[in-house]
């Protein structure tokens, strides 16, 4: 338990530290007029109190991720410790930090358009591209999940349930922004929290035993580990928690809502935190629960890698009723939440880059329409598919983010090292994946890493290259 409570202790210290730092780095400029009053149009531009921003921004960056992955995760062993706490104070928290206030600072602008303002038109055209498309999958990913989970619970068909989900989604993204998700969120943002922090009260009042970082468990301890190799896979799987290109597509909402600028910390480094120490005690309970990281791998393993099987039995055993709604509100409520969201974010998108005007009902319409369609055709495709390239691309979308935030930085003559080390390393991760993965190019890990150092070095050298040669706003 030591290995646990020191990395609890180190991200729980990070918010006051290293969130401090970022204000300081970034110029939070504490009087300065936000977009919620700036921009006032009572739909998505709209003044909500910090308290609401934190909890709404938590469930929507949040979802599934620091449960689901956090638990896929913990089989690779006590290194995925390590990666939650590093990943979520040097990454994951500069990452949705620098994408919370820089969105601010340029009037609640979507990310595709506030990357191609510090990389270049060209990157613009992809990321708006490449975005639209990951926002469709994770609504797509949250209506068949949810769906599937309804129809065992209640017995009916998941072709109803995807038209419940679906039409719910429709009403949540059209609707202002404090009409339903103002209201209901925060509920759901604060169940998230207890949940977690019932399970931590488990972990440290029981005779659960949380394996320690060790040398002799720093490595990969998956029961198919060659299949796996520790790089690139754990920082795939443990992506939300860690860090998630999604939670950039979802500043901009609450930069649209935050009241002063120095909210930032609290609602964007704070909400991050937060997720990290959510999957870091869902990493835990998940190797103490099932007996160790053994237990884990082939318990996992005999109910088909089930993360959604494995919190409800976690939940229920440890804490009662209590748990088991608990349970049903972590796998079918905050998808749903991440679900429309995702929608959301991608009207925001397709408006801002077309330059129409939202208020007006009928513009968000004709918006959302076709974005609903695409959505639900690719319902019928396999779910574990869609969920395979719907992690690669999330943390692709990290790489282009943390380039633009160095970029950014660069520009201002500030420390762009603390964005641009992040982003060698998450452009090695998602190369390296991509020719490693079963579902990519498969080959060795010697060639994919060779092939993803080639990668890395190739972007990095393009972006110097446009450092020198451009004029970066």
């Amino acid at each position: 338990m030591i290995t646990f409570l020191i990395c609890l202790g180190l991200l729980i210290a990070a918010y006051f530290l290293y969130g401090r730092y970022m204000n300081r780095l970034f110029g939070m400029e504490r009087d300065k007029p936000v977009p919620s009053k700036t921009h006032y149009d009572g739909v998505d531009y709209v003044p909500m109190s910090k308290w609401k921003t934190f909890l709404i921004q938590l469930l929507n960056i949040a979802g599934l991720g620091p449960i689901f992955g956090a638990l896929l995760g913990a089989t690779f062993g006590p290194v995925a410790f390590l990666w939650i706490t590093v990943g979520g104070i040097f990454i994951g928290g500069v990452h949705d930090y620098a994408s919370g206030i820089i969105s601010i600072k340029n009037n609640g602008l979507s990310y595709p358009e506030i990357i191609g303002k510090y990389l270049g038109g060209n990157v613009r055209q992809v990321v708006r591209a490449f975005t639209i498309v990951l926002m469709v999958l994770v609504g797509a990913v949250f209506i068949t999940g949810p769906a599937g989970i309804l129809q065992g619970i209640t017995g009916i068909t998941q072709s109803v349930w995807v038209w419940i989900i679906l039409t719910y989604y429709i009403v949540a993204t059209l609707l202002p922004i404090d009409k339903i998700i103002g209201k209901i969120y925060p509920v759901f943002g604060a169940a998230l929290l207890f949940m977690a922090f019932g399970i931590l009260a488990v972990l440290l009042m029981s005779d659960y035993q949380i394996p320690e970082l060790t040398t002799q468990t720093l490595r990969n301890m998956k029961t198919d580990a060659a299949s796996y190799p520790l790089f690139p896979m754990l920082f795939i799987t443990i992506a939300c928690g860690a860090v998630s290109g999604f939670h950039a597509t979802q500043s901009p909402l609450m930069a649209r809502c935050v009241r002063s600028q120095k909210e930032c910390r609290g609602v964007f480094f704070g909400a991050m935190i937060s997720e990290s120490i959510i999957a870091l005690i869902w990493a835990a309970m998940g190797m103490a629960f099932f007996g160790g990281v053994e237990g884990l791998n082939s318990t996992l393993a005999e109910h088909g890698n089930n993360a959604a099987w494995a919190v409800d039995a976690i939940s229920k055993t440890t804490l009662g009723a209590i748990g088991g709604l608990l349970a049903l509100l972590g796998v079918v409520a905050a998808p749903i939440s991440t679900g429309d969201t995702a929608f959301r974010s991608a009207r925001l998108i397709v408006a801002d880059f077309m330059k129409i005007d939202q208020k007006p009902f009928a513009k968000r319409l004709y918006i959302s329409i076709p974005l609903f369609l695409v959505g639900f055709g690719i319902t019928f495709l396999n779910f574990d598919v869609i969920w395979r390239y719907f992690a690669w691309a999330n943390q692709t979308l990290a790489v282009f983010t943390l380039w633009a935030v160095t970029a950014y930085l660069y520009a201002r003559k500030k420390n762009y090292l603390v964005a641009m080390l992040p982003a060698l390393f998450m452009t090695m991760v998602t190369a390296s994946y991509l020719f490693i993965a079963r579902e990519g190019f498969g080959l060795s890990q010697s060639s994919g890493l060779v092939a993803g150092a080639a990668v890395t070095i190739a972007v990095m050298t393009g972006v110097v290259i446009h450092f020198k040669r451009d004029k970066i706003g």
